[in-house]
């Protein structure tokens, strides 16, 4: 493995894969793939390891990493293969194709694994601090990337570095994953809006942050000044008023992708927060004819 280099990231390819139902073959990658699945679900074997990626969610496969991809269905799942550290031969190193699993002769151009050099482990299903904040950044790089002129590949690098700093400060100790610093669960708001129409636990949250539920429970409510459940009762409330308001969705579709478990549940609870049924809510903001 060649020495770890100056962190000077370096965008090989990116784009914005619309695909059914597909696969890759096992193969071991000389550079990073970062993934975002846009829609879909995707699958992730990685050194014998299943990762379920879901919708709103980032995968990393790092480099030498014996790993398979699949989409079970449709799916659009925006990624970006890179180097993170400096190789005087980078323009020589090159995408593997799915299948190939022997990288030998090829070991000068391999990048160095983060947790290597960094000492920072960062697992292939991953959660960075602001999620909504890290997409909206990375498909800025693929887009910028694409254009393949000189200011284009200048910026794709720069905004590379901001997510490979991102990626870095989430999962290091005493960074934003620690429960002492004031920016930790920055990222949790963007998860329950990105997952209302799902049954999203107070369990489920504290597994993704580290942290027992009680003691979940009690930083979130330090943070955001309401108990986790009641907070995410608002947001279904909100994005309800919000389809209401906007749309001609029946009152069973928006419960459901509020993430209500019926009608009857999503009125009552929609009336003990906003104080209004859901359809008098809808009457009144429609506009005066």
């Amino acid at each position: 493995m060649p020495g770890s280099g100056p962190i000077v990231p370096f965008v090989r390819d990116a784009s914005f894969p619309v695909r059914s139902a597909w696969y890759t073959a096992p193969r071991r990658l000389l550079d990073y793939l970062l993934m975002y699945v846009q829609e879909g679900e995707m699958i992730a074997h990685v050194e014998g390891r299943e990762a379920l990626i879901r919708p709103g969610e980032f995968c990393l496969i790092q480099p030498g990493e014996l790993h398979s991809l699949e989409g079970p269905s449709d799916t659009i799942t925006p990624y970006v293969h890179m180097d993170v550290f400096y190789n005087a031969g980078r323009e020589q190193s090159f995408v593997v194709r799915s299948g190939r699993v022997d990288v030998s002769g090829s070991e000068g151009l391999m990048q160095p694994r983060l947790e290597a050099v960094t000492g920072v482990r960062i697992p292939t299903r991953f959660v960075p601090a602001n999620p909504a904040q890290f997409r909206d950044t990375m498909l800025k790089t693929i887009g910028i990337w694409q254009r393949r002129d000189f200011l284009g590949q200048l910026e794709s690098h720069q905004l590379a570095s901001g997510l490979v700093l991102e990626m870095l400060r989430s999962y290091s100790r005493g960074g934003a994953d620690s429960p002492d610093r004031p920016e930790f669960l920055n990222w949790i708001t963007s998860h329950m809006s990105l997952h209302l129409s799902e049954p999203l636990s107070v369990a489920d949250m504290a597994g993704r942050a580290g942290l027992s539920p009680s003691r979940f429970s009690r930083v979130f409510r330090d943070r955001f000044g309401s108990p986790p459940h009641r907070f995410l009762l608002h947001l279904r409330v909100q994005r309800a008023q919000d389809l209401l308001q906007h749309t001609g969705l029946t009152m069973r579709q928006i419960s459901g992708q509020c993430g209500f478990s019926d009608v009857h549940h999503f009125a009552k609870t929609f009336k003990k927060v906003s104080g209004q049924t859901p359809g008098a809510y809808r009457r009144a903001s429609q506009p005066s004819r």
